[in-house]
This record gives structure tokens, sequence and C-alpha cells, in this order.
């Protein structure tokens, strides 16, 4: 089936949002660090905006909002009638989890222990130590070592110091578990994909995290059983998905019952069409003023824990590619199928990070670097998708 089969779209040139796309998130990013670091006490008050779970926010009620404002636009355009026909095609299904599961958790382990435990230890210290917080249900007395760290006593409270570098290795191993889910609805949308098949790729994807995200984040760290955060995964699935989805699916068959299919799609969704980019804009600025100090204030870390990511990205977004081509999807399922394994479902690492390691932890900052290269590198992609449509057939 062709994409318009799946949504009430048709395919036209980049527009003047998407054309200059690029220069718009760079400005944004800007902002956003130039507005955390000159007036924190105000992005400090929006970050504060949060739905919470024990200690850890879960949910930035700010954040909410833009990523609604985002999804929604792409979801009313979804034909759900035909979502149940696109799940029949179990080749990029397949493809998708196979990447996301086997192979995207194991290489971010390696890639990341590489550069952070070998190539850049010596800028990050050797010695350079951590402190995050006790294992849940260990209790052991100051002194006492358990694995890799040491515990010890801080502020009153026991702590477990451990090597910094192992503790942003946690953070790249929680956002290596954690493929996109909404955001990849973004990207396949820029990309030309096909966002009916899109869907059901977040939706079995979302489900599949349910079951993976803890045994395998588990052995990974080498920590025993990672305990899961099941509020924060359904929470963060109803509110990044769910939500947005349900309004578009109702709200389609509202306007279409009461003007009809032509104004719906000549006129209505014609008047969301710059809706999806400034929502994505808009959450820039939010999110890189949350965190402008710690940006400033360390950019060699940043950078650190920045290259590895990168590579392991482009490196997954290669093979799901490659892969794609080497099944013969077409192009509209060849395109979201490789970028949702190269995405990172960062809000789950950070809340996940958070509430393990703690906040001011090594582990919570690398997934915070998770979202400082999410947005520019996958625009990158979409850009080399597009530039490659023809290698796929139509």
């Amino acid at each position: 089936m062709t994409e318009e089969s799946y949504v009430s779209k048709k395919a036209k040139g980049l527009g003047f949002f998407e054309k200059y796309l690029t220069v718009w998130v760079l400005s944004c990013i800007g902002t956003g660090i130039l507005l955390g670091s000159y007036a924190p006490e105000l992005a400090h008050y929006l970050d504060g905006l949060s739905i919470y779970i024990g200690e850890a926010p879960v949910i930035s009620i700010p954040i909410a909002v833009c990523l609604f404002f985002m999804m929604y636009p792409i979801m009313v355009k979804i034909d759900f009638a035909e979502v149940l026909k696109a799940g029949q095609n179990i080749r990029p299904v397949s493809l998708t989890l196979f990447v996301n599961w086997a192979i995207k958790p194991f290489t971010m382990y390696a890639i990341s222990l590489f550069f952070l435990g070998t190539l850049f230890l010596t800028f990050i210290g050797p010695d350079a130590v951590d402190l995050v917080k006790m294992p849940f249900g260990v209790d052991l007395p100051v002194g006492s070592q358990y694995g890799i760290g040491t515990v010890v006593m801080e502020g009153g409270v026991r702590m477990l110091e451990v090597p910094l570098w192992r503790s942003y290795l946690a953070g790249c191993i929680l956002l290596g578990i954690a493929p996109c889910t909404a955001m990849v609805l973004v990207w396949g949308y820029l990309a030309k994909g096909n966002d009916g098949h899109t869907l059901v790729m977040v939706a079995i994807n979302s489900l599949t995290m349910l079951f993976l995200y803890g045994p395998l984040g588990g052995f990974l760290l080498g920590v025993g059983q990672l305990p899961v955060p099941w509020e924060a995964l359904a929470l963060s699935i109803a509110i990044y998905v769910a939500l947005p989805l349900a309004a578009g699916y109702f709200s389609r068959k509202l306007i279409i019952r009461a003007r009809g299919e032509e104004w719906f799609t000549t006129k209505f969704v014609h008047y969301l069409t710059p809706v999806t980019i400034t929502a994505l804009l808009v959450t820039l600025v939010l999110l890189f003023s949350f965190k402008g100090e710690v940006i400033l204030a360390q950019p060699l870390t940043i950078l650190w824990i920045a290259i590895p990511l990168f590579l392991q990205t482009m490196l997954i977004f290669t093979i799901g590619y490659v892969l794609s081509k080497k099944i013969h999807l077409t192009y509209e399922d060849a395109a979201p199928s490789a970028m949702i394994g190269a995405s990172n479902h960062f809000e789950v690492a950070i809340a996940t990070a958070t509430i393990l390691f703690g906040l001011s932890s090594g582990a919570a900052l690398a997934t915070v670097v998770g979202v400082l290269i999410e947005v520019p590198t996958m625009l990158l992609l979409v850009k080399i998708c597009l530039r490659t449509r023809g290698w796929f057939p139509t």
C-alpha cells in the first residue's frame, strides 16, 4: 500500500519551517541555554512543574504540553481504519524489534565502554569518583564494598562512591535500552515516511519496553535485577503517546462527520502544518533552558559523553537502513524503521537514572546529554533519508 492509504496528506515540497529547520533548531538550542544561564529562576520554576513519582520528576508538564502539540497534528492525519492493515506487514516490525533489542543495547554498551572507560578515561579522570544513591534493598555499613563502589556517608546519608566514568556508562546504558517511542513520529513525518506504520511500531515498541527494559538494564548494568519504574513507563507512554493518539482519533472522526473529508484534508490539515515544528522548537527552548547551567559548566564532559552517543546513533541507523534495503522494504517503511532504533526515549532514561542513581549523578547527566544530541542528530538522519529515497522501491 502507498503512504496515502494510511494518512490524509499528499507529498509536498519543504515548507518555510522545514526548509530552514536546522537554523531554527540551533537558534532555539542557543536561546534555551542562554535562558537557563541568565534566567535560572524561570528555568527552575518551569522545570519544577512536573508529575513526580517518589523523588523523581517523571513527567515535565510544560514538555508534555509541547509534545502533545507535536504529536496531535500527526495523529489526526492518520486514517486509523487502515492502521491495522499496516500491522500485517511483519517485515519492518520484526526488523525494528531485532535492531532495538538484539543489537542496540549491546552496541551502546560496547561503544560507551570503549570511549568512556579507555579512550577518554584520562580526560574524565581515572581517579574521579561520583556519589550515587544506594541500590534498592541494600543496607551496608560505611566502608563496605558493593561491586565497584564503596559505601560512604555524605550529608548524613549513606551513598555509594563509584568511578565517575562508570556512572556516565550507566546513563548511556539506560539510553541504549530505551528506544524511541513518541518522538519517532515527528522524525518519520519529516522524512515523509509511512505514518500509519510508524504508529504501529511505536505501539509495539512501547509494549516491548515494559517487558525487556528491566531485564536488559539489570544485565548490562551488572547490578542484578534492575528495578523497573513501571509507574514512570506507564505514565510516560500514556501522556506522550496515548493522549495525542486518542485526541487525534476522536477529533478526526468528529471533524469529518461535521465538515466532510475534503474540508478536513484541504483546510483543517493545512492549518496544522506549522504546529508540529513550532511545538518542537518550543520544546527545545524548554529542554535546554532546564539544563543550560550544566551544559555551560561542564562543556568538555558533555563532549566526552556526546561522542559515543552520536556514533551509536549513526551506527544503529546505518544497520537498520541497510537491513531495510536488504529485505526490500519501501522507503516509506524503511525510514521510520531505521530511525526508531537510532532515536532514544530520553524521558524514560532520565527518569530511571534519577530514580536509581540520583538527580545529581553522572548517570543522570549522561541521559541529559542524550537530549542534547537527539534533535540535531535525528534531523541529520532525516536529511540523509530524504536524499536517499531513490535507493528503495516505492
